[in-house]
């Protein structure tokens, strides 16, 4: 088996643990790559360093949190890898395992025991095709305390007009992010829906609405001297201008993701409900 390994390479505790599961998976004879930057932290896994971008693996295990798995996401766009991620992060949707089970659940996968979940990608176009988005893509003023004015549109159809602080477009798997803080509903993953939801809005009636990923969203700005940017996952940035229209799809392509059990709902009861949360858009 060929696997990938990627980690948080600022946290001490995530490299850490990169190390055992490196020798926990070279010790099983599996065909290991290595991120360069985790390389840096972990000289001894020099010979095995690759940029993540040039990984062929049969999988990719992520350690950190869902910045983590967003990262790696967006630098393998167009293949694909399945992820499994384990979660050293404040909150952790998209990873499966916490660190107490790394290696019971690497042996599952050592063994097949394991399933493949796809996930809907967002596709997002301004002046030409910019990154998918797996969690969400926000649209917010450079400039603290302004506000931007903006039409919202679906299938041609004008649905909104309105000044507010943002908006964001989210997939299901966004739905438990940035999109929840903002008063967005949580949504099962195997839904097949768009969130758009105003950020701090000044109308009352601007609502979160739920539309199906068939449909294609167009978001302009309409105030003239009033520039935006588009943050796509929290990794990219797009400079948007007055009368621009940055338009929304459901991506051809699709993220994966190793799972071992089927928990959507125990791990929204868990992280947000009897857990607590401490920061959503950290995680």
């Amino acid at each position: 088996m060929r696997i990938g390994l990627v980690a948080r390479f600022d946290m001490p505790e995530a490299v850490e643990l990169a190390g055992r599961v490196a020798s926990f998976l070279l010790n099983r004879g599996v065909e290991l790559t290595v991120d360069l930057k985790l390389t840096e932290e972990l000289p001894i896994l020099r010979e095995y360093g690759a940029d993540i971008r040039d990984m062929d693996a049969d999988m990719i295990v992520t350690i950190g949190g869902d910045g983590t798995i967003l990262r790696t996401q967006s630098l393998i766009e167009g293949k694909e890898i399945p992820i499994l991620g384990i979660n050293m992060g404040t909150v952790g949707f998209l990873t499966e395992v916490d660190p107490e089970n790394v290696f019971s659940a690497l042996e599952d996968v050592l063994m097949g025991e394991y399933a493949v979940e796809k996930r809907t990608l967002l596709s997002v176009h301004h002046n030409g095709k910019l990154p998918l988005a797996l969690n969400e893509v926000v649209m917010m003023t450079r400039k603290p305390a302004k506000m931007l004015h903006i039409e919202i549109s679906v299938d041609d159809e004008i649905v909104e007009e309105l000044r507010a602080d943002g908006i964001i477009i989210a997939t299901p798997s966004g739905s438990t992010a940035y999109s929840m803080s903002a008063g967005g509903p949580i949504v099962d993953p195997r839904v097949e829906a768009f969130l758009i939801v105003p950020i701090c809005p000044f109308k009352l009636s601007a609502r979160p609405i739920v539309v199906s990923n068939k449909s294609t969203i167009k978001v302009k700005l309409l105030r003239k001297g009033k520039k935006a940017i588009a943050v796509i996952d929290g990794q990219y940035e797009e400079e948007i201008n007055h009368m621009d229209e940055v338009i929304f799809r459901k991506s051809d392509s699709c993220a994966h993701f190793v799972r071992l059990s089927k928990d959507f709902y125990r791990k929204v009861r868990e992280k947000l409900i009897e857990g607590g949360i401490d920061s959503i858009k950290g995680h």
